[in-house]
């Protein structure tokens, strides 16, 4: 039943969470915060369509407050390695301890705490609820939030005013559905590469635009301001460029909420 693969897949991403919380936990693992934040939104995912579900607000709101405590730190680790390829070790270095500091910080997190509990929690009263017992609904209710999120994605990718940080999240949110449930998207093979890319192409520009902001915090990086500032700008062309391609591909007539 699809209900019982549903659950699986959450109990699943439970166990994924608890490794990489453990790896993290020894500080030895530069690809710990990494996988546990990937758990994490694998399983906001998941419980995206349910959001009016009472069994699954618990655990979405818990999910998104793990997502948010670990921003900072994952755009830290990111920064690192930037500084790293680029040759820049000692500004690098300097910053380390500073992460080894928030890798403690996660790891005693209360967010993080009342995310494993709301997971052993949710299964059983998932299972119980009417939901949990009604794959046909389960599978409609998600059909229509792939949709409804679609919609709104293919409506931001033709609006040239659309601003383009939002239209980030909007394009990562909708990668991160349709990946959930690839059986249930309706996106074309085509379309979700070019998802795939536009995505991609437009995490490359919001990271050097994140750490030209930086500079302006933190003095001893103002060397690479304007490198930083003018890969920004090319990375924004090459953006337009995929969001362009993925305006061409998306599914047409996506029809809005309520119509």
């Amino acid at each position: 039943m699809f209900t019982d693969s549903y659950v699986a897949e959450i109990r699943s991403l439970e166990e994924a969470l608890l490794e990489a919380y453990r790896r993290l936990d020894d500080a030895a693992d530069e690809e710990a915060l990494h996988d546990l934040r990937i758990a994490v939104r694998r399983i906001r995912s998941l419980i995206t369509p349910l959001r009016s579900q009472p069994e699954s607000q618990a655990l979405r709101e818990a999910a998104a407050e793990v997502g948010r405590l670990t921003t900072p730190t994952r755009d830290l680790e990111v920064l690192i390695g930037e500084l790293q390829q680029r040759g820049h070790q000692p500004l690098a270095e300097a910053r380390h301890p500073r992460l080894q500091i928030e890798y403690q910080q996660i790891i005693a997190a209360q967010e993080l705490q009342q995310l494993f509990a709301e997971l052993e929690r949710w299964p059983a009263a998932f299972s119980a609820s009417k939901l949990g017992k009604d794959s046909h609904e389960l599978k409609r209710i998600i059909s229509k939030a792939l949709v409804k999120q679609i919609g709104k994605l293919h409506a931001a990718v033709n609006d040239a005013e659309f601003d383009r940080h939002q239209l980030r999240i909007l394009v990562k949110r909708t990668r991160y559905l349709t990946d959930a449930f690839p059986k249930l998207s309706p996106l074309p093979a085509a379309a979700a590469n070019s998802l795939k890319k536009a995505q991609a192409a437009l995490g490359v520009w919001h990271d050097h635009f994140q750490w030209g902001l930086t500079t302006q915090r933190e003095s001893d990086l103002q060397p690479l301001a304007l490198q930083w500032a003018e890969a920004s700008e090319q990375e924004l062309v090459e953006a337009e460029v995929a969001l362009s391609e993925l305006a061409r591909v998306l599914p047409k007539g996506q029809k809005k909420e309520g119509k």
